[in-house]
């Protein structure tokens, strides 16, 4: 099993860390790797649809696409059959590079467009059930600081990325060595940004190697109160001053965390 398989192993293995969420079934240097990913979308009505996905991944993955089916008690076996229809169309997309993590992505976004119709869904009862069960923590956000970026148009196209994949806003900053990056949106998908940024080889080590990011802090993490702005996309930008970076935090209601977290990294 190549270098590449076995991160994307660890990755999704920290990603979807839940109770039940992971399981390995199989691994080998001749077979490969076969796995359970225990995750959910909403179908039409909001409602939350639990899908068990099973993966398999040859040798000559991610060269060769992987082996997927899947299974839920709440739909049709009809409509597990064109799930996994749709996510081998995507997987066509994604070939020569790891891609479990993003169709999950995708049928978590997707899920409802893919299945049809609320009524060939769940029942009326489950519906209520499973939406009382989804409800989350509200929006949140949170303040990272990196220490530096070598690669830098590079590691900028896979912030952006990740950021649309988890459908999180706010600004990646640069003020001349202060790197931030401010996250708002829901708490799970910050959650799987931050494994995202910690196990990725997202950026070069001085030698020109890919690694790993290493220089990462979490300053803050908090619920979105009603004072704080929400952001209606991820931006890019770049400040020229100091005053310019604090109208910012300002604009997003966040002044006092912008006083007690960023001034102290400013040397």
């Amino acid at each position: 099993m190549s270098d590449l398989v076995q991160e994307e192993l660890s990755a999704l293995a920290a990603i979807f860390c839940g109770p039940d969420e992971w399981e390995v079934v199989s691994c080998s240097e001749t077979d490969g790797a076969s796995f359970r990913i225990n995750t959910s979308g909403q179908g039409f009505l909001d409602e939350n649809i639990p899908l068990k996905l099973s993966f398999h991944l040859p040798a000559t993955y991610p060269f060769c696409l992987p082996g997927i089916s899947v299974n839920s008690q709440h739909l049709t076996r009809a409509q597990c059959i064109v799930i996994k229809e749709k996510l081998l169309e995507q997987a066509k997309k994604l070939l020569s590079e790891p891609m479990v993590h993003e169709l999950v992505l995708w049928i978590q976004q997707n899920l409802k467009h893919v299945i049809g119709q609320p009524e060939t869904t769940v029942s009326s009862e489950n519906c209520t059930l499973s939406t009382s069960m989804s409800m989350d923590d509200g929006t949140w956000i949170a303040l990272l600081h990196l220490d530096h970026m070598r690669a830098k148009t590079k590691y900028v196209k896979t912030v952006e990325k990740w950021t649309s994949n988890l459908r999180l806003t706010g600004r990646l900053m640069f003020w001349g060595k202060i790197i931030l990056i401010l996250l708002q949106g829901d708490r799970n998908s910050i959650k799987e940004y931050l494994i995202l940024q910690k196990t990725s080889k997202v950026d070069v080590d001085s030698s020109g190697k890919k690694c790993k990011e290493k220089m990462i802090s979490v300053l803050f993490e908090t619920k979105v109160q009603m004072e704080h702005k929400r952001f209606l996309a991820f931006e890019v930008k770049e400040y020229s001053s100091l005053d310019e970076l604090l109208k910012e935090f300002e604009a997003a209601g966040l002044k006092e965390l912008f006083s007690e977290f960023v001034l102290p990294l400013v040397k």
